[in-house]
């Protein structure tokens, strides 16, 4: 991981950036790479399936991780099938942004995947004890055993509140779940 940031920050700095711009575009790229991880996991990994098919890929995809929450061989998505999809998001990148900004808009959301997946392990397996972590991890554990249609952000809730998807507490699901019986 760290040869790849060195060689992502050499070549940009090659096409004439500075280490700010440098800087500022692989904040960019872990800005958008947030964008990424709700976008896949409220609009593909918790997508209706009806056939047997979908269910089955869906179940493999992502629906054994919400069966089996706490079993850390399914938390990570494995290095192979990473290394494979960086083909596709590199020409995603480089179809948006200039030749010399994609190297650290790619790092910048290559190092926020990275971050992604330790922050996932840690809410699912780690102790926090204080917050911006103990928070989370509680945001993130009632999107699993309690409000799975909410709550989609798992690296912040940022998104979760731009597209109205936050999870509320238990009390306030409660309420709501009475509301929709009561009509």
């Amino acid at each position: 991981m760290a040869a790849c940031r060195l060689l992502v920050a050499r070549e940009s700095i090659q096409m004439g950036h500075t280490i700010q711009e440098l800087a500022v575009m692989t904040l960019f790229g872990i800005f958008i790479w947030t964008l990424i991880e709700y976008t896949l996991h409220r609009f593909l990994f918790h997508i209706d399936t009806k056939s047997y098919w979908s269910n089955t890929a869906h179940y493999l995809l992502h629906g054994c991780h919400h069966k089996h929450p706490m079993d850390s061989l399914r938390l990570v998505f494995p290095l192979l099938q990473t290394a494979i999809l960086c083909v596709p998001f590199w020409k995603l990148v480089a179809f948006f942004a200039t030749p010399s900004t994609t190297p650290a808009l790619f790092g910048g959301g290559l190092l926020g995947y990275v971050m992604y997946d330790c922050t996932h392990y840690y809410l699912h397996h780690g102790q926090p004890s204080k917050d911006p972590a103990k928070n989370l991890k509680r945001y993130h554990l009632n999107h699993h055993f309690r409000i799975q249609n909410k709550g989609f952000g798992i690296t912040s809730s940022l998104w979760d509140g731009c597209f109205w998807d936050i999870a509320s507490s238990v009390e306030d699901h409660r309420e709501e779940q009475l509301s929709l019986t009561d009509t």
